[in-house]
C-alpha cells in the first residue's frame, strides 16, 4: 500500500517542476517511505506535463480551471494514505517533509505548516501580504472558528486523504485553502501545525495569486461559515442598541448636554431595530440551511433553539406584534379624532407613527421567517421522492 502522496498542482510550472520533483523523489527515497509525486496539471501549454513524466511523477489532468480545482483532483487521483500537497514554483522544500509525516503517523489528520514559525527568506512573501493578509486573515479565522492556526494559507500542508475526502471540498479557486481548514476545524478533525520555511520561487514569471482579488475571496468564505458573526451578533448589537434608543424617546425628545436627540434619532432607531431584528432572524434560517445541507455541523446549542421555533410560535408571535401595532394605529386615529382632525405636532404624531411601523413590521418578518423556516425544515428526501412536474406546471 502507498504510504505518501507528495502533490503539486500545476500550471506551467517547467522553469521550477523539475527541481520540486527531484527533492520530492530524493526525500522518498531517503526515507524509505513507499510512495509517489503526482503532479495534478490545470492544462499547462510550456510542457511541464513532460518534464513531470520524464522524472518518474504520474500526471493527472485536472479539467477544471483553478487552484482548489486541480488539488481536488489530485486528493480524489492520489494512492497515498497521506497527502503532502505544496506549491511546484520551488518556494517550499520537498525534501524536508519529515515534521509533516511523524504528525500524521501520530493521528494527526491535517498538518499545517507556519512559515511564521518556520521562517521566511527574503523577498519570499511580499509585506502586503506578510504583515497584512496573511495575519489579519488567520486572526479571522481564528476568531471565528477557533483554529488552532497561526497561518491559515500555507501551501504546504499533509492530511489524511480519507479524511480530507469526507470534508466534500469544492471551492475551484485559490480560497479552497481556506476552505479545508475551515471545515476540518467545524467537523472536529485533529489539527497540527509544524513549522515550515519560505523560499522565493523559482519563476520569471509573476504569480498565479491576485492579492485583492483573492484575499476577498478568502474573506469572505471565512464570513459565509460563520453565521453567528456574520449575522447574529451584529444583528443583535444593532437590535439592542435601537430599542434602548428608540425606547428612551418614545415618549419625548432627550437632551444631553448641548444635544438634542428627537424625531430624527428615533427614524434611525426604527430603523437599527428592523435591521437588527431581520439580520438575526436570517442568522437562525442560514444556520438552519447549512445543517441541512450537511454545509456546517449541528451544536447542541442550536439543536436547542432549534426546538423551540416553529411556524405555530412563529405566526403567535408575529400575531402579537400585529395586533401591537393595529391597536396603536386605532388609538392614534381616535386621537386624532378627539383633536378635530386638525393639524398635530409633528413630534407628538411621529412617536405613535413609528410605534406601528416598527411592530408592524416585526410581526411581518416573524410570521414570513416562520414560514421559511417551516420550507427549510422539510424533508428533502421525501421531496426528491415526488414526481417531477414540468417547470411551467410548476411555475404556474
Amino acid at each position: 500500500m502507498t504510504e505518501l502522496t507528495i502533490l503539486m498542482p500545476c500550471l506551467n510550472e517547467a522553469e521550477t517542476l523539475e527541481a520540486c520533483i527531484v527533492k520530492a523523489t530524493d526525500y522518498l527515497a531517503r526515507s524509505g517511505i513507499k510512495g509517489e509525486v503526482l503532479i495534478s496539471d490545470n492544462g499547462s501549454t510550456d510542457g511541464s506535463q513532460e518534464i513531470a513524466l520524464r522524472l518518474g511523477a504520474r500526471v493527472v489532468n485536472a479539467s477544471q480551471k483553478g487552484y482548489g480545482a486541480a488539488l481536488i483532483a489530485g486528493i480524489n487521483d492520489a494512492r497515498g494514505k497521506f497527502i503532502i500537497m505544496g506549491d511546484s514554483d520551488d518556494s517550499y522544500d520537498f525534501s524536508r517533509l519529515d515534521p509533516f509525516v511523524e504528525a500524521l503517523r501520530s493521528g494527526a489528520d491535517l498538518v499545517m505548516g507556519n512559515r511564521f514559525k518556520g521562517g521566511i527568506s527574503k523577498n519570499a512573501m511580499p509585506p502586503l501580504h506578510r504583515y497584512l493578509g496573511n495575519p489579519v486573515l488567520s486572526t479571522i479565522g481564528r476568531v471565528l472558528y477557533q483554529a488552532p492556526i497561526g497561518d491559515f494559507h500555507c501551501g504546504l500542508r499533509g492530511f489524511s486523504r480519507k479524511a480530507i475526502l469526507g470534508l466534500e471540498l469544492d471551492t475551484p479557486g485559490m480560497q479552497f485553502a481556506s476552505e479545508m481548514v475551515i471545515k476540518a476545524t467545524l467537523l472536529g478533525l485533529r489539527i497540527k501545525e509544524v513549522p515550515t520555511t519560505l523560499s522565493p520561487d523559482g519563476r520569471s514569471r509573476p504569480p498565479h495569486l491576485r492579492s485583492w482579488r483573492d484575499g476577498w475571496l478568502h474573506l469572505k468564505l471565512l464570513l459565509t461559515f460563520a453565521p453567528y458573526w456574520l449575522f447574529l451578533y451584529p444583528g443583535l448589537l444593532l437590535l439592542l442598541t435601537g430599542t434602548l434608543t428608540f425606547g428612551t424617546l418614545l415618549f419625548g425628545p432627550v437632551h444631553i448636554g448641548g444635544a438634542n436627540f428627537d424625531v430624527a434619532t428615533l427614524i434611525l432607531a426604527s430603523a437599527l431595530i428592523l435591521i437588527g431584528y431581520q439580520m438575526s432572524c436570517f442568522s437562525a434560517l442560514a444556520k438552519l440551511f447549512a445543517v441541512r445541507f450537511g454545509l456546517l455541523p449541528q451544536s447542541p446549542r442550536f439543536s436547542r433553539i432549534a426546538a423551540k421555533i416553529s411556524v405555530d410560535n412563529a405566526c403567535i408571535l408575529g400575531g402579537i406584534f400585529l395586533l401591537v401595532s393595529m391597536l396603536t394605529a386605532i388609538a392614534s386615529v381616535l386621537f386624532w379624532a378627539n383633536a378635530g382632525f386638525g393639524d398635530l405636532n409633528a413630534g407628538i404624531i411621529a412617536r405613535p407613527a413609528a410605534f406601528t411601523v416598527v411592530t408592524a413590521s416585526l410581526g411581518v418578518q416573524t410570521i414570513t421567517g416562520g414560514f421559511m423556516w417551516g420550507l427549510l425544515s422539510q424533508s428533502v428526501k421525501s421531496l426528491a421522492q415526488q414526481p417531477k412536474l414540468p417547470l411551467i406546471a410548476a411555475v404556474g
